[in-house]
């Protein structure tokens, strides 16, 4: 009888024992995945980490801690989504634009990797969030694309496609990043570039001269 105490308390002691590291684990995980995102900084969405091994054969243990993995990835989940829902309330509320097309705006800025503060700007000063907006020089939509370029991107794309909201915000973006990259990440050089076009601006470049001229 003494026997089978001893060994019911020593497997007792040792879920234990894993069950509170676990509990630190995950609360470090929370602390760090909190500490690194700020609000709409239009950084990657972290990957969840896989479940800690111990070394253990333990089927207890090992459900233990995929227990534990699902519980971290369900809060991460439920943080980035109260993260977004902050932020698209406050882009709705700063640009005085409905909550969904903010919504929009912002996914289509995470997805396409670049801050979604910029793509906001970007959108207000190209076409001040109207979407059927269209310049003299044919371009179109929330981000002011010309079918050429977006169709450099897309090449099956048409004019009806860029008045659709999730097609023009999704290539605006994409073509932004790419100039973003071009120009090692310097926002003013990009956004005259998306708005002259980069081929004017490295003749600027090119010779010296100021690109932000006028």
């Amino acid at each position: 009888m003494t026997g089978a105490f001893t060994r019911d308390r020593a497997e007792t002691l040792t879920l234990s024992t894993v069950l509170g590291r676990g509990g630190m684990i995950l609360v470090a995980a929370l602390l760090v995945s909190g500490l690194a995102g700020a609000l709409g900084d239009g950084r990657p969405v972290p990957a969840v980490a896989a479940p800690v091994r111990t070394g253990s054969s333990d089927p207890r243990v090992e459900r233990l801690q995929a227990e534990l993995a699902t519980a971290r990835g369900a809060l991460e989940v439920e943080r980035l989504k109260n993260r977004r829902a902050d932020a698209v309330q406050a882009f709705s509320a700063q640009y005085r634009i409905p909550a969904d097309l903010a919504g929009d705006v912002y996914d289509h800025a995470v997805t396409e990797g670049i801050d979604p503060a910029l793509a906001f700007r970007l959108v207000k000063v190209e076409s001040n969030f109207r979407p059927n907006a269209r310049s003299r020089a044919n371009a179109i939509g929330y981000t002011q694309l010309r079918l050429a370029t977006a169709r450099h991107y897309e090449p099956w794309v048409t004019e009806r496609d860029l008045r659709t909201p999730d097609v023009n915000l999704r290539i605006g973006f994409r073509f932004l990043r790419d100039l973003l990259r071009q120009y090692g990440g310097d926002e003013n050089i990009a956004l005259l570039a998306y708005n002259r076009g980069p081929a004017r601006v490295n003749e600027y470049l090119d010779s010296g001269s100021d690109p932000d001229n006028g």
